[in-house]
C-alpha cells in the first residue's frame, strides 16, 4: 500500500510576509486617517492653500527610479547574478538618500516661502504627511544599507530571497504611497 502525503506548506505566506502586510496595512490606515483629516479641516475659515514646491517632483522621479532599481535587483537575486544585484541595491540605496534630500531642499523652499509649521494649519498638516512618508522611507533606506553591508560582505553568503522580497515589496509601497499623497496635496488644496 503506498501513502500519498501533500504537502501544504507551498499555499501558506512566509510569516515575515504576512508581518509586512500586516504593517502596510496599519500605515494606510494612518495615511487615510491624516487624509481624511485634512478635507475635513480644509473646510475651515482660516485655511490656506499652497502649491507645492518643484523640489517634490523631482523627488517622485527618484523614487521611480529607486524601484526600478529594487525590481532589478530582485531580479538579479533571484537569478543568482550576485554582482548586478550588489550594484542594483546599492543603486537604490542612493536614490533613496537623494530622495530624502530632495524632500529636505523642498521643506527648505517651503519655509523660505513663509509655509512654516506654526503658520497655519494647513501648513502644520503638510509638514506631518509628508514628514510621516520620509521617516516611512528612512526606514526603508536603513533596512537598504542593512542588506547592503551584507551583499558586499564576501564572507556572508545568503541566498534566501525572502529578505529582498520584503524590502522589494516596503520600497514599491512607500513609492505608490508617495505618488497619492502628492496627487492628494495637488487636487485637495
Amino acid at each position: 500500500m503506498t501513502t500519498v502525503m501533500i504537502d501544504h506548506t507551498k499555499n501558506k505566506i512566509h510569516p515575515h510576509k504576512f508581518t509586512l502586510w500586516v504593517g502596510i496595512g496599519s500605515i494606510l490606515m494612518m495615511f487615510a486617517g491624516f487624509t481624511s483629516a485634512y478635507i475635513v479641516k480644509r473646510n475651515m475659515a482660516n485655511w490656506q492653500s499652497f502649491d507645492l514646491p518643484g523640489a517634490f517632483w523631482y523627488s517622485t522621479g527618484i523614487m521611480a527610479l529607486s524601484s526600478v532599481a529594487l525590481w532589478m535587483a530582485l531580479k538579479a537575486f533571484k537569478q543568482r547574478d550576485m554582482r548586478r544585484y550588489r550594484w542594483m541595491l546599492a543603486a537604490t540605496l542612493v536614490f533613496g538618500i537623494f530622495f530624502i534630500l530632495t524632500q529636505v531642499l523642498g521643506f527648505t523652499q517651503l519655509w523660505d516661502r513663509g509655509i512654516t509649521l506654526k503658520a497655519n494649519v494647513s501648513y502644520s498638516f503638510l509638514y506631518v504627511i509628508v514628514g510621516l512618508h520620509a521617516l516611512h522611507v528612512l526606514g526603508g533606506i536603513i533596512t537598504l544599507v542593512v542588506m547592503s553591508l551584507k551583499a558586499f560582505n564576501n564572507r556572508v553568503r545568503s541566498y534566501s530571497v525572502i529578505p529582498v522580497e520584503l524590502i522589494s515589496t516596503y520600497w514599491h509601497f512607500v513609492g505608490i504611497l508617495w505618488v497619492y499623497l502628492l496627487l492628494f496635496l495637488i487636487m485637495i488644496k
